[in-house]
């Protein structure tokens, strides 16, 4: 067998990594690709990500050949070190994230690729001189971030250059849309008001002069031509039913709403999101009509990120 060969990413590796990538995102989930576009783009910033990728100063991205195959591939990103930036993400260098083709009797040594790339970064992040060094899995594709059930090969992999798990674990849900309940009204006089929200559409609980509660989705998880087959998701940015105004079942009633103008678009799978630890919200998924699509590890940090997890560190 030939040695593995680390090198920084050429644009002729764009379809083999990009496949690599939808190899990953399809163990997630169910039917989404990202395009060589999307991927490309996500190399180059994430706008998305306004918040925390302006403290980005550096980006890197690597691969580990094989006998003239992409094997597997990493995306590295150094981090500020002035008062500007997080003091999450101070000082820290990040694998953004890493994927690598599993063993299989045709190719049993994919795995070793992987190490040989998981160090290389810690090379990076040697020469890069940062005092903090984290490891994630977010691809640019709804519900894949931290490091999902679905890849052991890369939880491995991190493990075995001495990255752990710091944080918490999230539950990812999903339902079909068009299965969503949708109960009537569960108080005389309750109407919808629907305007932006901060992350997505929101769609208000209204009593008389009142809001009792509200839902936001975010139906454009494709946007910029971002996917190349996604379909139609959405995710739930918020729910939120006012204290005096809970086990009435507004939130119910709001997730039905929601999915009613969903399907005027034409969305077909929302997401919803909820750690581990929050049965009741988990119980109160179940019963409106999601089930579990994942698992993933993620960390406890001040920014509220469901796509920018660190969920593995290394000092």
């Amino acid at each position: 067998m030939s040695s593995t060969i680390i090198r920084p990413f050429a644009r002729g590796d764009r379809e083999q990594v990009t496949t690599l990538v939808n190899a990953h995102i399809g163990a997630v989930v169910p039917g989404v690709s990202v395009s060589v576009h999307a991927l490309l783009s996500q190399l180059e910033r994430e706008p998305g990500e306004f918040i925390v990728d302006r403290w980005v100063r550096e980006r890197v991205t690597l691969v580990a050949e094989q006998r003239g195959r992409v094997v597997a591939a990493a995306h590295l990103l150094r981090y500020g070190d002035d008062d500007d930036t997080g003091p999450d993400y101070r000082d820290a260098g990040e694998i953004r994230w890493l994927v690598c083709w599993p063993n299989a009797p045709y190719w049993p040594d994919a795995a070793e690729a992987g190490d040989a790339l998981a160090v290389a970064c810690h090379a990076q992040f040697q020469r890069w001189g940062v005092g903090r060094r984290y490891a994630d899995g977010t691809l640019p594709a709804p519900g894949v971030y931290g490091v999902p059930e679905p890849w052991p090969h890369i939880r491995a992999i991190y493990e075995r250059i001495g990255f752990r798990h710091e944080g918490r674990t999230e539950v990812v849900f999903v339902a079909r849309v068009d299965e969503l309940r949708r109960p009537a009204a569960p108080l005389a006089g309750l109407t919808t008001r629907r305007t932006v929200g901060i992350n997505g559409t929101r769609i208000s609980a209204v009593l008389g002069a009142t809001d009792v509660g509200y839902i936001e989705v975010d139906a454009n998880l494709d946007a910029g031509s971002r996917m190349s087959r996604l379909g139609a998701w959405a995710d739930v940015g918020n729910l939120w039913v006012e204290p005096a105004y809970r086990r009435r079942h507004i939130g119910s009633w709001l997730v039905g709403q929601a999915a009613t103008w969903l399907e005027l678009g034409g969305t077909s799978r929302l997401l919803d999101y909820a750690d581990a630890e929050e049965e009741t919200y988990a119980a109160f998924l179940t019963a409106v009509g999601f089930t579990v699509l994942t698992r993933t590890d993620r960390p406890s940090s001040s920014l509220d990120q469901r796509r920018r997890p660190i969920a593995l560190s290394s000092t």
